[in-house]
């Protein structure tokens, strides 16, 4: 009976050594879109952007990511340097919504028991589900025609670093491939706006966040058991 006990407890330990630590934060930065109107530029955000994140840390390579993130989608022809849009002069605002889930991979070992200084880049994807405004563009500028939601594929890739025992700190940009080519206007569903249709109608629309995130880490502490 002595060493049955012996021997659960060592299990006990050493599953607790390897147990899941929490990670729940913020992320602030920026936005931008890539699209048919506008700056063609992929990595260029112009709109602010906040979001909340957790993370469920499964081993020192791998968790799974939640998140809701938000902000303002804006572009103007009258800042491309393309000459065909620039002379066009349309522009629009929309906004996105986002709840997110997936898989996130480290490339370096992140063992958040261990007390030493950690850092690693990392990739993220999995799935996304936003909300946004179906709009159309009439006398240059967008309008609004409903709410509308559609889903993405989330693709982003980051540095973090833990440098204080219960925080952590990282940077990221994230493309999201959305399911829609209407968040720019040039593509309404709605058939009443069809003659208003412009732009690569086979071509989906794309959006950037680009930031850092801030994470407090908690959860079972790790059991220093003898070996």
């Amino acid at each position: 009976m002595k060493y049955l006990l012996f021997y659960t407890l060592l299990i006990f330990c050493n599953f607790n050594a390897y147990s899941q630590i929490n990670e729940l934060g913020v992320f602030v930065g920026g936005v931008n879109y890539i699209g048919d109107v506008g700056p063609t530029s992929y990595i260029s955000p112009n709109e602010p952007a906040i979001g909340i994140l957790y993370r469920w840390n499964r081993s020192p390579r791998h968790s799974y990511r939640f998140s809701y993130s938000q902000g303002s989608l804006t572009s103007n022809d009258k800042d491309s340097v393309v000459p065909s849009r620039n002379l066009r002069g349309f522009s629009f605002k929309n906004s996105v919504k986002e709840f997110s889930a997936g898989l996130e991979f480290n490339f370096l070992d992140f063992d958040l028991h261990d007390s030493k200084t950690k850092i690693s880049p990392y990739v993220y994807s999995g799935i996304s589900y936003f909300i946004y405004d179906e709009i159309y563009i009439l006398n240059n500028k967008s309008n609004k025609d409903y709410q509308s939601s559609t889903f993405a594929i989330p693709m982003i890739v980051g540095l973090k670093g833990r440098f204080f025992e219960n925080f952590i700190i990282g940077a990221e940009v994230g493309l999201r491939y959305s399911f829609t080519d209407n968040l720019d206007g040039s593509n309404p569903k709605n058939d009443n706006f069809e003659t208003l249709r412009f732009g690569n109608l086979n071509s989906n629309d794309w959006y950037v966040f680009t930031g850092l995130t801030l994470t407090y880490t908690f959860g079972q502490n790790p059991c220093f058991c003898s070996e």
